[in-house]
């Protein structure tokens, strides 16, 4: 089940918590969208475009990678890229579904680390994410990551009501 979507109304001590708990939500409903789906629908795509859910999850952990770690923090990350080949999203054979989420929660984990060191309005760390540009505030990318989760979390809403009628959050 996912969280409580973070009402208007909820109070958050600091804006930063405001925007985390935005894209808490949408990760998580995200990660209930696939809970209970078999191996062969987590793997199989339902659109002509060809992404399958688990190459969404994925796709996400490593949108937040980049963004946050490579990105914002200017940390040194070895495959920034391998949620994909060829252009497209790619899940090999040998990875677990468990894993992979596994993996989606460990950098949401990293991701309110580099929050909590750091102010809305620091600027991420000059690098290859920023090649021709200054680097983007941390409120930015938060921003730019919950649209992210937002829009995929309808993606997944529509593939999941294609694969067995379940809609809503």
């Amino acid at each position: 089940m996912s969280l409580p979507f973070p009402a208007p109304t909820d109070h958050r001590a600091t804006h930063a918590d405001t925007l985390l708990s935005y894209l808490d939500y949408f990760r998580s409903v995200i990660v209930d969208k696939v809970h209970g789906l078999p191996d062969e629908e987590l793997r199989a795509s339902r659109l002509v475009s060809g992404w399958t859910p688990l190459g969404l999850i994925k796709h996400l952990t490593y949108v937040e990678l980049r963004w946050m770690v490579w990105g914002f923090a200017g940390e040194r990350v070895e495959h920034p890229w391998a949620d994909s080949r060829n252009g497209q999203w790619f899940v090999s054979e040998d990875e677990r579904p468990v894993d992979l989420i596994d993996d989606l929660h460990r950098q949401a984990a990293r991701t309110r680390t580099i929050v909590r060191d750091h102010r809305l309005t620091d600027r991420g760390q000059p690098g290859p994410r920023w090649p021709d540009t200054e680097p983007a505030t941390l409120e930015r990318v938060l921003l730019h990551l919950i649209q992210e989760y937002a829009r995929h979390a309808g993606h997944l809403d529509v593939v999941r009501e294609l694969i067995d009628g379940r809609i809503g959050e």
